[in-house]
């Protein structure tokens, strides 16, 4: 398919449909149904990515571990045959990613659960989308996930509590320390990623 324009909007797709897609829109894959992704991110949206991309590459130095930036697709959930495209129903791209099982790694991404991903807001993102985003991240494993706003400037951190369910840390915003239950060492101020 080389046109968005000749999608159906109401059919849902898998992972096998989304390796035919030839046309130039971005686009994700929640559950079946196709997002599209917002435009180019603003230069502020790509700031903060690469400022938290280069902080994470620097504490993930000599550990087995491996930092990705979008566009990187994450395919979930995670199949019994990795390789049954047809089964996969949902591929996210968000703007940071962690991988510590490189066995998980494959020629298009990230293949199951990543152990970190990272959000950063664009104004086109809805809030159903967001929803969507949680649940899918959090039934699939997902062991830290972080939410960046960048209008509001505050951070979220969500980590599973004891039955699976995300709770997320206090907004984390100007003069707070981001720390990682996940990235053992990791601190970064806020007013860094926001500057």
């Amino acid at each position: 398919m080389k046109s968005f324009k000749e999608l159906n909007l109401n059919k849902k797709y898998t992972y096998a449909d989304y390796l035919t897609w030839q046309f130039e829109e971005r686009v994700e894959l929640l559950k079946g149904w196709v997002v599209r992704m917002s435009p180019a991110p603003n230069m502020r949206h790509q700031n903060i990515a690469t400022i938290i991309t280069a902080e994470i590459y620097k504490n993930l130095e000599n550990k087995p571990c491996k930092v990705f930036s979008a566009p990187f697709d994450v395919r979930l959930p995670l199949p019994s045959d990795k390789q049954n495209h047809d089964k996969i129903d949902t591929v996210v791209q968000p703007d940071v990613t962690v991988v510590c099982d490189l066995s998980k790694l494959d020629k298009q991404g990230c293949v199951g659960a990543p152990d970190v991903v990272v959000e950063v807001l664009s104004p086109g993102n809805t809030k159903k989308e967001m929803r969507d985003k949680l649940d899918i991240y959090q039934n699939a494993g997902i062991p830290e996930y972080w939410l960046v706003d960048p209008e509001h400037e505050f951070i979220l951190i969500y980590h599973p509590n004891e039955k699976g369910i995300y709770t997320a840390t206090r907004p984390l915003t100007s003069g707070d320390k981001i720390t990682s239950n996940f990235l053992k060492e990791f601190d970064l101020q806020v007013d860094k990623v926001f500057e």
